[in-house]
């Protein structure tokens, strides 16, 4: 067996090949992170064998840095792992107690934690490929976080400009109460309004459901307001108005995306009740190849959800906490979820009511639902099967 490390940088990428007997078949060597580095790279791997089933390349998940490498890697057909650094820096210290780190080092541990054997699953074509996947729902993540900050700006400056509009309206972000403020963002502007043009505005915006009556309502309400006249904040109001409006497009572009792939995947994980295409890409993508995984407690582990453990002599920690190491993506999916399969289906709310009357608390009880949820869906990725809901 032939054993490749490779250290992922930025500019440039540090290799090490070996073999099961210890031989140094390549010293360390450095590739440019460039078409020719990698070409370089697979010659020098090709002059070793022709039988790739004997090699396993590593590599340390460096974000974004070793996407293009490991993509030219499992298109040539080389059986490639990519490993936690937490994982290389414990082997690593492991070795020797010297402080010793360069990029060459790096490459010669993952070549030697590779060849010791050690538990890991190779990056399959199906994890590579889900990457546009991950990418689209982080992309969205953060979208719509940004869009929640903004939202946040909106209510406070309502509060300054026209405060009673909030008890007025089911609440401040709908679109007709956006468009009436993207126009006139305060309420000595909203007062001082044609009812005959507020009516339309308001009529357009909300698509017939507020009319004559609920103009009337708001430009009486907003003569009578304490909110301050100031256009710096009615200014700021526009343009953060305009900014959400500009995000939601952008989420609803990128939802369709998620939407298409994950119709063209057939993923089971779309018949349980109370996942809806947002978090079950979410899952599928932060999850990947459930293949990688041995069983349900590994993608408990690389959620972070499964309990940490500490004993040392007679001390045992009884009440653990979550570990919460692992992909902060796949929690925030599974957590929220969870919450929406224990309202609509029943299996789930029972099994929630009974940690509930167990007496723990309700954040509690939905982390052990989120964990049944896991071996469900694990069951139904590895056969295929649908969600058999209970009656």
């Amino acid at each position: 067996m032939i054993y490749i490390g490779i250290d992922v940088a930025k500019d440039k990428h540090d290799c090490f090949i070996t073999n099961s007997e210890g031989e140094i078949l390549f010293n360390a060597f450095t590739i440019p992170n460039n078409a020719d580095g990698f070409n370089d790279l697979y010659q020098k791997i090709s002059s070793l064998t022709n039988d790739f089933s004997n090699i396993k390349v590593g590599l340390e998940a460096t974000g974004h840095y070793n996407y293009n490498l490991l993509g030219f890697l499992i298109d040539k057909g080389l059986p490639t792992f990519v490993i936690n650094p937490l994982h290389t820096n414990l082997f690593r210290k492991s070795l020797s107690l010297r402080q010793t780190k360069t990029d060459k080092v790096d490459a010669r541990t993952i070549a030697l934690m590779m060849m010791s054997g050690v538990n890991l699953q190779s990056y399959s074509d199906t994890s590579y490929h889900n990457e546009e996947l991950k990418s689209l729902t982080r992309y969205r993540f953060d979208k719509v976080k940004e869009r929640a900050k903004l939202k946040t700006s909106v209510s406070r400056l309502i509060n300054i400009l026209f405060p009673e509009l909030e008890k007025i309206v089911p609440t401040l972000h709908m679109v007709s109460v956006y468009t009436l403020l993207a126009e006139l963002p305060s309420s000595s502007q909203i007062a001082s309004c044609h009812l005959t043009h507020l009516t339309k505005l308001l009529q357009n915006a909300s698509k017939g459901h507020y009319g004559k009556e609920k103009a009337i309502e708001i430009r009486n309400s907003a003569r009578q307001s304490i909110g301050s006249s100031m256009p710096a904040k009615s200014l700021e109001l526009k343009h953060t108005i305009r900014l959400i409006q500009e995000l939601t497009s952008e989420i609803d572009e990128i939802e369709t995306s998620i939407q298409s792939i994950m119709d063209s995947i057939h993923s089971p994980i779309l018949s349980i009740p109370g996942i809806n295409y947002r978090m079950g890409a979410m899952i599928i993508a932060e999850i990947g190849d459930f293949n990688r995984f041995s069983s349900p407690d590994k993608i408990l582990a690389y959620a972070g959800l499964s309990p940490s453990t500490y004993q040392s002599g007679q001390l045992d920690g009884s009440y653990s906490h979550m570990e919460k190491r692992g992909s902060r993506y796949l929690r925030y999916a599974l957590f929220n979820a969870t919450k929406f399969v224990c309202i609509w289906d029943d299996t789930f709310a029972a099994y929630l009511a009974k940690k509930r009357a167990e007496g723990k608390h309700y954040n509690v009880a939905i982390s052990h639902a989120a964990k049944k949820l896991v071996r469900v869906i694990y069951q139904m990725e590895r056969t295929g099967q649908p969600y058999n809901r209970k009656e």
